[in-house]
C-alpha cells in the first residue's frame, strides 16, 4: 500500500511549500541589482526577437517566459536547447537576443548554443544559480538566483529554483512592457479571443440600435408603452424627442406608479436623466456601471443623442462576464 497522510497533514505540507517558495521570492527580490537593469536594456535594444532557451524543467519554464514576452509586446520564441544542436540554431540571428535558462549553468546540451552566440556576437542573457558556471561566465549579463534550497522532500527536484526563474522572467517581461508603454489597446491586438479579448470590446460593437430600439414618445399612453416593453423583450422603453434622449421606463418605474398606471403616459412614469454611457467606452466599463447601479441596461449616447442600448445579457453572451 502507498503511504497516506491525514487531511491536516496534507494541508500543512502544502502550506510549508507555498510559504517556503514565497520566502525565496522575497530573497530574490532583494538580490536584484544593476545586472537586472542591464538585462532589461539589452532586451529593449534587441532589433530581432528574444530567443528563450532551456532544457528539462528550465525548458518548460522558458516556454512560459517566451509566451509572456510575446503577449506583452516583445517578439519572442522558445528554442529547445538540445534541438538547437540539430538545426534549430538557424532560428537565431545576430539581431536576436538569447535568454538561456539553467539552474546549474553546466548542462552539457547548452554548449552549442552558448558557442553559437559567442561566435556570431548574439547577445546572451542567462539565469542560473551559479555565478561561476560556464553559462554565467559566457553571458553578456548573468542573472544569478540566490542560494535557496529546493523545497522538495529530498531537496533535489527543481521546485524553488523553477519558481524563482519563472518569477524573474515575469519581472523582466513586465519591466520591459512598462518601459515600452504597452497599453490595453496593444494588449488587445495580441489577445483578440476568449474572455480577455471580450474585455476590450467597445459598447458600440454590442449595443442594440436602430429599429430594434424600444422607443416611445413622452405622450405615448402607458398601455402602448407596456406593449413596446414586452414586445421588445428588453424590459424597458426609451423616451426620445427626435433623436434626443428624454428618459427611460423600467420595471421599477412601473411598480412605483402602479396606482392609475394605465391612465398615465410615458412622460409621467419615466425616470428622467437615466445613467448613460458612450459607444466608445469599453464593454467591461459598462458592466461595472450596471453592476454598481443594479440595473440590466444602459442607454448609449453621443452627447444628448441616443445611439443605442447596451444590455447585461449581451455582455454575458459576448463572454465579458
Amino acid at each position: 500500500m502507498g503511504a497516506c497522510v491525514t487531511d491536516l497533514q496534507a494541508i500543512g505540507f502544502g502550506q510549508d511549500v507555498l510559504r517556503a517558495e514565497a520566502r525565496a521570492l522575497d530573497v530574490l527580490a532583494e538580490t536584484l541589482d544593476t545586472d537586472f537593469a542591464r538585462a532589461v536594456d539589452l532586451i529593449l535594444s534587441t532589433k530581432g526577437r528574444l530567443i528563450v532557451a532551456g532544457i528539462g524543467k528550465s525548458g518548460h519554464v522558458g516556454r512560459k517566459i517566451a509566451a509572456t514576452f510575446a503577449s506583452t509586446g516583445t517578439p519572442a520564441h522558445f528554442v529547445h536547447a538540445a534541438e538547437a544542436s540539430h538545426g534549430d540554431l538557424g532560428m537565431v540571428t545576430p539581431e536576436d537576443s538569447v535568454l538561456l535558462l539553467s539552474r546549474s549553468g553546466e548542462t552539457q546540451e547548452l554548449g552549442d548554443l552558448i558557442s553559437y552566440t559567442r561566435r556570431f556576437k548574439v547577445t546572451l542573457i542567462s539565469i542560473s544559480a551559479n555565478a561561476e558556471s560556464t553559462l554565467a561566465r559566457a553571458s553578456d549579463v548573468a542573472l544569478v538566483l540566490p542560494d535557496v534550497a529546493e523545497v522538495c522532500a529530498i531537496g533535489m527536484a527543481p521546485t524553488t529554483s523553477t519558481t524563482m526563474t519563472l518569477a524573474l522572467g515575469d519581472a523582466l517581461a513586465v519591466t520591459v512592457m512598462r518601459a515600452k508603454g504597452f497599453d490595453p489597446a496593444r494588449f488587445h491586438q495580441f489577445h483578440p479571443g476568449g474572455k480577455l479579448g471580450a474585455q476590450f470590446l467597445r459598447v458600440q460593437e454590442l449595443m442594440v440600435k436602430g429599429d430594434a430600439l424600444p422607443l416611445v414618445a413622452e405622450d405615448t399612453p402607458m398601455p402602448e408603452v407596456l406593449m413596446r416593453m414586452t414586445g421588445s423583450s428588453f424590459g424597458v422603453a426609451i423616451l426620445t424627442d427626435g433623436a434626443e434622449l428624454r428618459g427611460i421606463v423600467t420595471d421599477g418605474d412601473l411598480r412605483r406608479h402602479m396606482e392609475g398606471l394605465m391612465a398615465q403616459r410615458a412622460g409621467d412614469v419615466a425616470t428622467r436623466a437615466p445613467k448613460t454611457i458612450t459607444g466608445a467606452a469599453l464593454v467591461s466599463e459598462a458592466v461595472q456601471v450596471m453592476n454598481s447601479l443594479k440595473v440590466t441596461s444602459l442607454c448609449v449616447v453621443d452627447g444628448p443623442r441616443l445611439t443605442g442600448l447596451i444590455r447585461l445579457h449581451d455582455c454575458l453572451r459576448a463572454g465579458v462576464i
